[in-house]
C-alpha cells in the first residue's frame, strides 16, 4: 500500500506542476493579448499606454499623492514627474498642494483627463463585457472573486 501512496503521491504532483504550466502559459497569453489590445486602443489616441494607466489609477482612486501614484504604477517619482508635467501641459491633470501636508503634492485628473478616463474605462467595459459573455453569472462571480485573490498577492 505504501507504494500506491507514494505513486499516488507522485502523479498528483505532477498533475500540480503540469497545471501550473498550463495556468502561466493561460495568464500570459491572457496578458499578451490584453496588453495588444491595449496599446490599438491608445496608439489612435495620442498618448501613451503609461499615461492611460496614471489616468485610470486617478480616475479610479482620485486624486493621489505623486510618491503614492509612482508605487502603484511601478516607476520612480522622477520618471512620473516628467510623465506629469506632460499631462499638466496635456490639461489632463492638475498638480495641488496636499491640505495637510504642506510637502506632498497631489495630482488629479482635470476634467478633461475626467472625460478622457470615463472614455477608456467605458472601453474597458465593452471589452469584459465581451470576453465574459458566454459565461454565467456564478461563473462571473468566481472569476472575479478569482482575480482578486490573484491581485491581492502582488
Amino acid at each position: 500500500m505504501q507504494a500506491s501512496d507514494s505513486d499516488s503521491t507522485a502523479a498528483n504532483s505532477t498533475a500540480a506542476h503540469s497545471t501550473d504550466h498550463a495556468l502561466n502559459h493561460v495568464i500570459i497569453e491572457f496578458y499578451e493579448k490584453l496588453s495588444s489590445w491595449e496599446h490599438a486602443i491608445v496608439r489612435d489616441k495620442g498618448f501613451s499606454l503609461s499615461q492611460v494607466h496614471t489616468i485610470e489609477l486617478l480616475g479610479v482612486h482620485g486624486a493621489m499623492r505623486m510618491k503614492e501614484l509612482a508605487d502603484k504604477i511601478g516607476v520612480t517619482t522622477g520618471t512620473l514627474t516628467v510623465q506629469i508635467d506632460k499631462m499638466v501641459e496635456a490639461l489632463w491633470v492638475v498638480r495641488r498642494p496636499h491640505e495637510t501636508d504642506r510637502r506632498s503634492i497631489l495630482v488629479e485628473l482635470t476634467d478633461k483627463g475626467q472625460t478622457l478616463f470615463l472614455e477608456h474605462d467605458a472601453l474597458h467595459l465593452q471589452l469584459t463585457t465581451d470576453l465574459t459573455a458566454k459565461m454565467s453569472c456564478e461563473e462571473r462571480v468566481v472569476l472575479v472573486n478569482l482575480l482578486s485573490r490573484m491581485n491581492n498577492e502582488f
